[in-house]
């Protein structure tokens, strides 16, 4: 069994791409890469290192010293991960976004990341979203998180003229929790640059939220009530506070829609990533028990 991750040249989330590479390949199934240019592509150096994520972060030298940043930063078990991937043969040896061919692999997994310098680059190229709607039209097994969902909602599909998300169940990064990070840097940490976690910033006369990954994602949807969130009263899995671990997912929330996986954010990676092998292995079962009948 393979799995494609296509990621963006630069600033994709490391916990999100490492994390499921990790959980993939742990599970058996091998996992291949590809970027714009068929050169190895490199995380978002903020969530690598915590650097300038705090409030004196602009200053040379000074922005090495973390406080908040190494709280925002990916945590021990993501980078852990993240330095385990970037060693592996497949990731060193990508494809190019041009290469992917959806017959090659029996799943598709779209990581996320809101640095808007490189993730624009992953969400806007047509090409990529042309082949995220091949697998969506083949019945591929398709998983994504946070601004992954972005992907999936822009790619339209060549059966219906409608983004491969329209008619679908789902989650993505939530408002809710984009603001939070947002108003955190606002306050907290980066004024000079308080925008870091808003891919897309909302124009002049539009509503706050407007361009947010829920936002977005909502309005491909064939109803307001396809996005999925967890209820305002579950305080462990809608802070934002907690992440989930191999052994403890209780604060972590994953959609699933026939084959379609979706998550919101880092701290949802591993059931993700467990939930998305499952459901390569059962689609993999189920097509190896309709060849042997048709034989």
């Amino acid at each position: 069994m393979d799995v494609l991750i296509p990621i963006p040249s630069h600033d994709f989330d490391p916990t999100e791409a490492a994390i499921t590479w990790r959980v993939l390949t742990d599970a058996g199934i091998r996992v291949r890469f590809a970027t714009p240019d068929g050169r190895p592509g490199e995380a978002d150096p903020h969530m690598l290192s915590g650097e300038g994520l705090d409030l004196w972060g602009f200053i040379p030298g000074l922005n090495k010293l973390k406080l908040l940043g190494l709280a925002l930063r990916a945590d021990a078990r993501g980078r852990a991960a993240y330095a385990q991937m970037q060693q592996s043969p497949e990731f060193r040896q990508p494809l190019r976004w041009s290469e992917i061919r959806c017959a090659d692999f029996d799943g598709l997994a779209l990581p996320g990341g809101h640095r808007a310098q490189g993730m624009r680059q992953y969400l806007e190229d047509t090409t990529l979203q042309a082949k995220v709607a091949e697998f969506f039209d083949a019945g591929q097994p398709v998983a994504a998180i946070c601004h992954g969902v972005v992907l999936a909602a822009r790619s339209v599909s060549a059966r219906t003229g409608r983004s491969v998300l329209h008619g679908r169940k789902t989650t993505a990064l939530t408002w809710k929790l984009e603001q939070s990070a947002w108003m955190l840097m606002r306050f907290l940490g980066r004024f000079w640059n308080a925008a870091y976690y808003r891919t897309y910033e909302e124009a002049r006369g539009e509503p706050a939220g407007h361009r947010s990954v829920q936002a977005e994602v909502t309005r491909a949807l064939a109803s307001p009530a396809d996005f999925m969130d967890v209820s305002p009263s579950d305080f462990r899995r809608g802070s934002g506070l907690f992440r989930d671990t191999p052994t403890d997912s209780r604060c972590a929330f994953v959609v699933t829609d026939g084959r379609y996986v979706s998550a919101r954010w880092p701290g949802d990676a591993h059931l993700f990533a467990r939930t998305f092998a499952e459901v390569v292995k059962a689609a993999s079962s189920e097509g190896a028990a309709r060849g042997a009948r048709i034989a």
